[in-house]
C-alpha cells in the first residue's frame, strides 16, 4: 500500500520523479526555418547552431514508428 501512495504522489509532482525543474533561458530568436519570434528555450543555443520553433522542429525530426 505504501508503494501506491508514494506512486501517486511522485505522478502528481511537477517534478516527475527527483529531477529539477527545467531551466529556461529568455532571449530573442528567430527560428531559423520559419522565422518565427522564440523568447524561451529550455536550453542555451550556440550561435553557430540553427534554432527552430516548436513546430518546425516537429517536422523536421524522424517520424516515429507506430507503437501498438
Amino acid at each position: 500500500m505504501a508503494f501506491n501512495q508514494n506512486f501517486s504522489q511522485a505522478s502528481n509532482s511537477s517534478n516527475q520523479g527527483d529531477f529539477p525543474p527545467r531551466q529556461m533561458f529568455q532571449g530573442n530568436w528567430k527560428c531559423s526555418e520559419c522565422g518565427a519570434e522564440i523568447t524561451e528555450l529550455p536550453f542555451k543555443p550556440a550561435e553557430d547552431r540553427p534554432v527552430y520553433c516548436r513546430d518546425c522542429h516537429r517536422n523536421k525530426r524522424p517520424k516515429r514508428f507506430d507503437r501498438y
